[in-house]
């Protein structure tokens, strides 16, 4: 997908926040609107990723899911920015991205559209379009990721939780090392068969602890999105 032109040319700029600065007007739910005015300043020069909503008065369904886009910006304030576009109000920039029917959401990241979906969609789906677009922590591993360095051998995944959740189920290969007991266990962590990588249940207590170990000197890896999303994505569980 490419721009046919009439925005001028792309590139990033130093405009950092969560949501339209300049003359953009306000929902009523907080979500601004961008226009032709600034749509070059506000969406393809922006230093975050931003996720544009095509929008219009008489859209019934634009209606309905805008708490979840309202929610969405909220939660996502200072890593993704969350614009609207009135098609009947800035009609070229609706032509320019060749929009056919509203709602369609579209994903701009270094000054270009990426992806887009036409229809309404609810958070978790907005939270799909832009995380691959989201700076990522250090030593995060997506599960597919973790899943080939596994079948190469290469890591031993560590399983944060307590000894009876491991024992009900667990990664492939994993070892127990709960959580709180890290940290007096990092001699045992790096004499694993392969380097360790964390993971909990949903991911954000290996995350957190990834971080303090990497303050500390000793970086570990840790699994995004935990058990959670390795069972997400399908992959096998051992019991």
């Amino acid at each position: 997908m490419t721009i046919l032109g009439g925005f001028g040319g792309g590139g990033r700029g130093t405009n950092q926040n969560g949501g339209a600065s300049g003359n953009g007007a306000r929902g009523a739910g907080g979500v601004p609107y961008v226009t032709e005015r600034n749509f070059e300043s506000e969406v393809m020069r922006s230093e975050l990723p931003v996720l544009l909503e095509f929008t219009a008065d008489w859209c019934q369904p634009c209606k309905a899911i805008a708490p979840d886009v309202e929610a969405f910006a909220r939660e996502q304030a200072g890593k993704v920015k969350v614009v609207k576009v009135d098609i009947d109000k800035s009609p070229i920039i609706a032509q320019q991205l060749r929009i056919q029917s509203v709602p369609t959401f579209m994903v701009f990241a270094e000054g270009r559209p990426v992806d887009a979906v036409v229809g309404a969609i609810r958070k978790g789906k907005m939270r799909e379009l832009v995380e691959p677009f989201l700076p990522r922590a250090a030593g995060a591993l997506k599960p597919a990721e973790l899943a080939q360095l596994l079948a190469a051998h290469a890591v031993v995944p560590v399983d944060t939780r307590e000894a009876a959740a491991y024992g009900r189920a667990h990664l492939p290969t994993a070892v127990n090392i709960p959580l709180e007991t890290v940290e007096q266990r990092l001699a045992e962590l790096h004499m694993l068969q392969g380097q360790p990588v964390l993971y909990c249940r949903a991911g954000d207590k290996s995350k957190a602890l990834s971080e303090k170990l990497a303050e500390d000197g000793s970086p570990v890896a840790f699994l995004e999105g935990g058990l959670l999303a390795w069972e997400a994505d399908g992959l096998p569980i051992q019991k």
